[in-house]
């Protein structure tokens, strides 16, 4: 019985220890949650539909002429449905407004926050607050 007792145990810290850094992956440590969020008009360039997170990879003209290549993050596929999102929501050559929460280190990637169509239609918040 103690033998039984202590396997359970064991597999339940074990378990434990391994979800920990799962929850780490979830947080907001690589966006700058205190800067302005950055809208800029893009191209997209592909839109990757998988778990856990979608992908909105597109690129946008700097001040200088010189093509910036952006990945805006997202939610996973369930979320982003339930949201009206479908993985032909958006497609390469599309140009759209986007909204992003920045990474810290100023790389051109964010969290996505919202995406707006030439005609308005808006998609339903993709992931940050608005």
């Amino acid at each position: 019985m103690k033998d039984k007792f202590l396997t359970v145990l064991a597999l339940a810290l074990g378990a434990l220890i391994f979800s920990v850094p799962l929850f780490a992956h979830h947080g907001d440590a690589a966006f700058d949650t205190t800067a302005k969020k950055i809208t800029m008009k893009g191209t997209v360039t592909a839109w990757i539909w998988a778990n856990p997170h979608c992908l909105l990879q597109f690129d946008v003209l700097d001040d200088n002429g010189q093509t910036a290549h952006w990945v805006a993050e997202t939610t996973a596929p369930p979320s982003l449905i339930n949201r009206g999102w479908t993985n032909k929501s958006l497609k390469p050559g599309d140009q759209v407004t986007i909204t992003v929460l920045p990474v810290k280190n100023g790389k051109p990637v964010g969290r996505l926050v919202s995406v707006v169509f030439p005609d308005g239609q808006k998609l339903p918040r993709g992931n940050a607050q608005e």
